[in-house]
């Protein structure tokens, strides 16, 4: 009973109140992304908008346009283009290949074996940038002329001979035929495949190659298990970066090709600045980023990475 009767101990003297953060420290990351933000809406989501309008309005431009809802334009702009967004994809795909097939070597080898050679071959590769693109791709009229040493040297060694029986030139001519694009477009998105290589290379330790020896793996077969692998999110940004935008170029087709190897990037241009049929001019355009957004979905899917660069 005394126990019980006795009086509690006294309480220790109680912490102080800890005042909650500060609403406004809550609010700076919000803060920091407005500006990009902003940037998106205005250049990127509001033309976007008034593009998606422009698609479904018919009359002149000297009537003016009206929103009629006309969605018809879509039908009838796939229908009479069609061969030139085939034409689009086949010579985006085969340069994103050549691409891969040059840029891929040249990737490993910086981040393998350049040693103190790395910084110069880096620059060499961005070295094309320092230029402006109109400048690089005439400068392919002049590599690809019918009396420069390129031509002669395919004619000797009877590569014309193929690509003609393939369609891809025209006799003992490059210049105005498909391989002519395909080569601009090759030289001029080659560094965008071969940084994102690089960059997913450079994170590959180099002790997992070590290990693969240990165990006597061949070096066809370390490739094949270890380093290729783990650069598919290289692989598959560099891809990514090289086919997209050769799809929708238009320069190259335009100084390299002829009427025969018109792009739907050449129909858009022409559509929208000459013709001033801007109602065709944003159908195609969102016909091309609907078909190239369903490629790069399933892409992306099938190649069993998220893990881009």
């Amino acid at each position: 009973m005394a126990t019980l009767t006795e009086a509690p101990p006294p309480l220790s003297p109680t912490a102080p109140e800890q005042k909650p953060p500060r609403r406004r420290g809550r609010l700076v990351p919000y803060w920091l992304l407005l500006p990009g933000m902003l940037w998106l809406v205005v250049f990127f989501a509001l033309p976007m908008v008034y593009q998606a309008s422009t698609s479904v309005q018919t009359g002149s431009l000297e009537e003016g346009y009206k929103v009629t809802w006309h969605f018809a334009t879509y039908w009838d702009a796939l229908s009479e283009y069609w061969p030139q967004y085939l034409r689009s994809i086949l010579y985006a795909g085969s340069a994103t290949i050549l691409c891969l097939i040059l840029g891929y070597p040249l990737a490993y080898l910086i981040a393998f074996r350049a040693g103190r050679w790395r910084n110069l071959i880096m620059i060499l590769v961005i070295a094309p940038f320092f230029t402006s693109f109109l400048i690089r791709t005439l400068a392919w009229k002049t590599i690809l002329a019918d009396s420069g040493p390129v031509v002669g040297a395919l004619n000797t060694l009877h590569v014309l001979d193929v690509t003609s029986w393939l369609g891809w030139t025209t006799g003992d001519r490059v210049l105005a035929t498909p391989l002519a694009v395909v080569c601009g477009l090759t030289y001029n998105f080659l560094p965008f495949m071969i940084l994102p290589l690089y960059t997913s290379l450079e994170r590959i330790d180099t002790r997992l190659h070590e290990a693969a020896g240990d165990l006597y793996a061949k070096p066809v077969t370390t490739f094949r298990r270890v380093t290729f692998p783990l650069s598919m999110p290289g692989v598959v940004s560099g891809t990514l970066l090289t086919f997209i935008p050769a799809a929708g170029d238009y320069v190259n087709a335009d100084l390299l090709g002829s009427t025969d190897t018109r792009m739907v990037g050449n129909v858009i241009q022409s559509q929208f600045l000459r013709i001033l049929d801007y109602p065709t001019a944003a159908a195609l355009s969102f016909i091309l980023m609907a078909a190239i957004l369903v490629m790069v979905t399933v892409y992306i899917r099938r190649s069993g990475t998220e893990d881009l660069v």
